[in-house]
């Protein structure tokens, strides 16, 4: 049976990732909660597929409005610092990700897959599973679904929204709405 998740701390986790100037570094949940920023970490089975680019081209293109609402975008799969630097490279019309706006981090060993409960493990590979986390660390939100169907950004903004209201946010709320 699988654990909850939401409204407990999230797993901390330290990821080497390609930055956005397609240089080597570290991500980490300690570095964004002193930076009292919140975290949206969204996983992903492989690079070089199809559905994947959509949705983190997708994300990218629309990263300065997460930079609005003081919120942090990682994506996380199974491949090696190498292969995402490999796809980042890759034009966006040769099924490639072109300059991304946040890191890509590589999570070898799958321990944070297996920590945040998306890995497959007899492919070693994660479903697309999306968590919002405060700048407390706490885990606010988490969806996981089948890897044939990607993310909605509209609807990760608004959960964000949604999140930092502090409020009741009834079903279809949008930003601006009052809360219960």
């Amino acid at each position: 049976m699988a654990e909850r998740l939401v409204g407990k701390q999230a797993p901390r986790f330290e990821m080497p990732a390609v930055m956005p100037n397609k240089e080597f570094g570290r991500v980490g949940l300690e570095q964004l909660m002193k930076a009292n920023k919140w975290t949206v970490l969204f996983f992903y089975p492989m690079d070089f597929t199809f559905v994947c680019p959509t949705e983190i081209v997708a994300l990218s293109d629309r990263y300065d409005e997460f930079l609005d609402l003081d919120a942090e975008v990682i994506g996380v799969s199974t491949d090696t610092v190498h292969t995402h630097l490999a796809w980042i490279n890759t034009e966006r019309n040769q099924n490639g990700l072109g300059d991304l706006r946040y890191p890509l981090a590589a999570d070898t060993n799958h321990a944070v897959s297996r920590d945040y409960g998306v890995l497959i493990e007899e492919e070693g590979i994660a479903l697309r599973g999306l968590f919002i986390i405060s700048p407390e660390g706490e885990l606010m939100y988490q969806v996981v679904h089948h890897n044939n169907v990607g993310r909605e950004v509209n609807e990760v903004l608004r959960v964000l929204q949604a999140l930092q209201t502090g409020g009741l946010c009834p079903a279809n709320w949008r930003p601006g709405q009052r809360t219960l």
